[in-house]
């Protein structure tokens, strides 16, 4: 089973990267979280795997953080939740707000992450909620401290490696007039439209 993967980056999109490690390509999905952290093409990189194995599937998904990649394993394990929804709620929010949301019953901000339901969202909190308490690299995570900044950033440092230039860029994001509760996902999506010719 791969845990890591550590090598050169050769291509990336906002749902998938390719690895090179040693002259192997490794397709590797990742979150919109993560892949705000990626650096550019030809760089070196390296991520926690999930390895996930199905029948008929072997699928990598990579996470810039332990946090991230805990959270995953977890999210899988809530019933009617597989990998591509875990995905989705990643990108929603950062691992932090996302154990904050679920901690606090926040049904609300779980359920505006698409594809989320007020159901699936409930059963999330149902499952997950006192097991997320009482694991400590979790409870860390809800207690570290992030400015309202983070999105912001992050959503930058994701357009920069989009190809987008950071003027274009900041302009998209101001326009795209983002709230205190906005997910880097929907962050994205409202300044990827603003910088889309009319």
């Amino acid at each position: 089973m791969i845990a890591q993967l550590t090598g050169t980056l050769i291509r990336k999109s906002p749902q998938h990267i390719v690895i090179d490690v040693n002259g192997v390509g490794y397709a590797v999905h990742v979150s919109l979280t993560t892949f705000a952290t990626i650096g550019h093409e030809s760089g070196p990189i390296s991520l926690a795997v999930h390895t996930y194995v199905r029948e008929d599937q072997l699928l990598l998904y990579g996470f810039a953080s332990p946090e991230e990649k805990h959270l995953f394993g977890r999210l899988i394990g809530v019933s009617g939740i597989g990998p591509k929804l875990a995905m989705a709620i990643l990108s929603g929010f950062p691992p932090s707000q996302l154990v904050g949301a679920i901690t606090s019953e926040d049904k609300d901000r779980l359920s505006s992450i698409p594809g989320v339901g007020r159901k699936t969202a409930e059963r999330i909190i149902l499952d997950l909620k006192d097991k997320l308490m009482r694991d400590p690299l979790m409870a860390s995570a809800a207690s570290t401290t992030h400015p309202r900044v983070t999105v912001h950033d992050d959503a930058l440092s994701a357009l920069l490696n989009l190809g987008y230039n950071k003027p274009a860029a900041e302009r998209a994001l101001a326009r795209a007039a983002l709230t205190d509760d906005c997910s880097l996902e929907q962050a994205l999506r409202d300044a990827l439209k603003e910088l889309m010719p009319q």
